[in-house]
């Protein structure tokens, strides 16, 4: 594969989820030192229990990628629940290094990076469901400049790939049966500023963030989904510990449910999920209302919901999904199978216990 200099630019960088596969083996320590004692037992039921406080780590900032999150705080989802509060923690931050050292009761990661450190440093936690049945990452090209729309248009293209993403972008050559020197490969860090400003043809990035930057500055973004492209598997997943599932498992299955509720209200309303992002939960870091408002309706539309999630319910992850999961990591090359990875029994206790939770279209 080639390797080719790119000029430097001056936006600040931010980094992104996907960081799982480069922190495994910081967890080496963290899981030689774990502390088993997340979350409040309790042998009562989720309706009569009061489970105190608890605290779920996102992935990413405050932004309306957690809208379900901040709508279920927001409208009491939580405490109906039976929490006292629910810190929502901010990252970017490692998921499985929280949850593993006991400082939050879930995480909320991708199946990439969660079966990263299970596989490599095996790491006693598992996925309950997933937000994202589809994943948002995406090789993002403008009309006027790259204009990939499919698997062949990538053939003497140069695409910018953060180290980061380096595995998943290797995976996606590997299981297309593309020949990686037929592609120029720029290391990169996560500002799009070279894809827009002409250097690049493409750009390793997310539908929901880089490309509603394209199209919102009007420069016709071509989006070639890693998910319909040989590279599904599920992301905005729920990870939880060994310890917590078969301990603390109504309380776990108390945030699920209170999880489905705000999520449910978020995706039949997405302008006034964006609203409450925009001005509440992340007041402080600049979003504008036009980014988090498309974000939103991505969700809502393409990303959260599925034929499987209609019939099934909200988080749901198919024994097909969690096939087209396990592919992708193989072929990144990470040997793991479904069940060492997902527990969806939790969630199938929540919709057989809630059925009426499983009609979230309104």
């Amino acid at each position: 594969m080639t390797q080719a200099p790119l000029s430097p630019f001056n936006r600040r960088s931010v980094k992104r989820i996907g960081t799982g596969i480069a922190a495994a083996a910081a967890l080496t320590l963290v899981l030689s030192s774990c502390a088993s004692d997340a979350g409040s037992s309790s042998d009562d039921s989720a309706e009569a229990a009061s489970f105190g406080d608890a605290s779920i780590q996102l992935s990413w900032i405050k932004n309306t990628e957690f809208m379900g999150e901040f709508v279920a705080d927001d409208a009491g989802y939580f405490t109906d629940a039976g929490f006292d509060s629910v810190d929502l923690i901010p990252g970017p931050a490692s998921a499985e290094a929280g949850v593993i050292s006991g400082n939050v009761d879930l995480g909320i990661g991708n199946a990439i990076s969660t079966g990263t450190v299970i596989a490599e440093e095996g790491a006693p936690l598992k996925i309950i469901g997933a937000t994202y049945q589809k994943n948002p990452f995406t090789i993002l090209s403008l009309a006027g400049v790259g204009n990939i729309a499919t698997l062949d248009d990538l053939a003497g293209k140069t695409i910018g790939v953060q180290a980061s993403n380096q595995s998943l972008w290797d995976a996606f050559l590997k299981i297309n049966d593309i020949d990686p020197s037929t592609i120029t490969v720029v290391p990169v860090e996560y500002d799009p500023t070279p894809l827009f400003n002409g250097e690049v043809d493409g750009w390793f990035a997310y539908l929901t963030n880089e490309s509603i930057d394209a199209e919102l500055a009007g420069l016709d973004p071509v989006n070639l989904p890693l998910a319909d492209n040989g590279l599904p598997f599920v992301a905005e997943t729920f990870t939880a510990s060994d310890d917590a599932i078969a301990n603390d498992r109504e309380m776990l299955k108390a945030l699920l449910v209170a999880e489905i509720k705000g999520w449910s209200d978020a995706i039949n309303d997405p302008t006034a999920a964006a609203t409450l992002t925009v001005d509440t939960y992340g007041k402080d870091l600049g979003l504008t209302m036009e980014k988090e408002t498309r974000q939103a309706e991505i969700q809502a539309t393409d990303l959260v919901v599925s034929a499987d999630t209609e019939a099934n319910g909200l988080f749901t992850i198919s024994d097909d999904l969690k096939a087209e999961s396990i592919a992708t990591l193989e072929a990144a090359g990470i040997d793991i199978d479904a069940d060492t990875l997902f527990d969806t029994t939790l969630l199938d206790e929540v919709y057989e216990e809630n059925p009426d939770l499983v009609a979230y279209s309104k």
